[in-house]
């Protein structure tokens, strides 16, 4: 761990602090470049957006950027870092939207007051950007900070740390019930924990064919019911009228158990409580509610996710974040509803089914795939999800009516 933690140190400190930087995406090697660049050629755009605000997307940067927004408030799992603290974080989301999806990112880090102060700073500033991806933002105050923020701007604004996680274990949800050959729709699910990623995953999965009845949330607490009364509004829409009080309760004869909580907090012994063929996400980061050889120890029927990469079935956000946004930018997209959300789920699922090219094996240290127990979700470095995700999310933006342009001739289907 020593190691690991001196690599993560040294990787960020050279040979240049941090992991972004700005590059010149013109010529500006002649005294004419720079008559153009700036003074006085800069204002012949200055003046065309002026006339025609929509020309900005013309003349600048802003269709291919993202800001992405924190206050530090929830950093990793390491809890209220502060603004500053977050940072590394931030910059990492601008890697991977740069590696994985072309999109120029922006970290910004907001010190306030109050949320009205944050999403104050943040609106007024949402016009420099196609796109803002909020971060590492506590609960519940961020559920009220994207709300503010979708109705006050109009570029997409999208919490990456509630749909990011619920849209990709949404889909490899989904998968792994076909392979155990049960109905979404039947299914009884525990979720230990109550945050924004536990919340936004069960509404997608209802979205998706859950009943709400048939979900058990659990916070520090216990089970969230309807004699509680302590629940925030975001809880009480999954307070269960049932007397069952603790994990324990629960477990039994449960089909799905998905952890956005803590290490170690599901046992061998629950495990062995669930129905027959079930699966568990274990997504707490870096250490599992439970460890997949714990789970697989007690019952050899489990399908297991972690958060982690190195077992199978990652749940990774970066399978979807980055081309949930190049969709919407490509096509302008006022928001990221709804429907572009489950587009993206089955566009990622889906991919999941197909033979996996050799460079996607190589990278991944294995020697082959198939969809299965072990291979529920594609793998982050598979280059065909930029393309899948993006012309789907795109679709069904455009279907839905919250898209400015039309779907694009041809668009991305020679991007694999």
């Amino acid at each position: 761990m020593k190691d690991l933690r001196q690599q993560a140190l040294d990787y960020h400190a050279y040979p240049t602090p941090g992991k972004i930087s700005v590059e010149l995406t013109t010529s500006a090697e002649t005294s004419h470049d720079l008559s153009l660049a700036y003074s006085p050629g800069v204002a012949e755009p200055c003046r065309e957006i002026a006339a025609n605000p929509d020309d900005v997307y013309k003349y600048t940067g802003k269709g291919n950027s993202v800001a992405v927004i924190s206050n530090g408030t929830a950093v990793l799992g390491l809890g209220n870092l502060g603004p500053m603290a977050s940072k590394p974080v931030m910059e990492g989301k601008a890697l991977l939207f740069k590696r994985f999806a072309g999109i120029n990112s922006f970290d910004i880090e907001v010190k306030h007051k109050t949320v009205e102060d944050f999403i104050s700073t943040v609106a007024n500033i949402a016009d420099s950007f196609g796109g803002i991806n909020l971060e590492d933002i506590k609960a519940p105050e961020c559920f009220v900070i994207e709300k503010a923020l979708i109705e006050r701007c109009k570029i997409p604004v999208f919490h990456d740390d509630q749909h990011g996680t619920a849209i990709v274990t949404s889909a490899g949800l989904i998968n792994a019930l076909e392979i155990q050959g049960k109905d979404i729709k039947a299914v009884n699910i525990v979720c230990l924990g109550a945050g924004a990623a536990a919340i936004a995953c069960m509404e997608l999965l209802i979205k998706c064919g859950a009943q709400r009845e048939k979900i058990y949330m659990l916070d520090s607490k216990g089970v969230v019911h309807t004699r509680r009364d302590d629940l925030n509004v975001y809880k009480k829409s999954f307070a269960n009228n049932t007397d069952k009080r603790t994990l324990d309760d629960v477990i039994k004869g449960a089909d799905v158990f998905i952890g956005v909580s803590g290490p170690n907090l599901l046992t061998a012994q629950q495990v062995k409580l669930m129905a027959a063929k079930p699966v568990i996400f274990a997504c707490s980061n870096p250490d599992p509610e439970i460890k997949p050889e714990l789970a697989l120890a007690a019952r050899d029927d489990v399908i297991m996710a972690t958060g982690r990469s190195d077992y199978p079935n990652q749940v990774n956000n970066v399978l979807c974040f980055p081309f949930i946004f190049r969709g919407a930018l490509d096509i302008r997209a006022r928001t990221i509803n709804d429907e572009m959300k489950i587009a993206a789920v089955h566009a990622i699922r889906q991919l999941a089914k197909e033979a996996v090219p050799a460079d996607v094996l190589t990278a991944s240290g294995v020697a082959e795939l198939a969809f299965g127990k072990d291979y529920i979700i594609p793998k982050p470095m598979d280059a065909r999800l930029c393309a899948r995700v993006a012309k789907a999310v795109a679709q069904a933006a455009v279907d839905s009516g919250v898209a400015a342009l039309p779907m694009p001739v041809n668009y991305m289907d020679n991007d694999e």
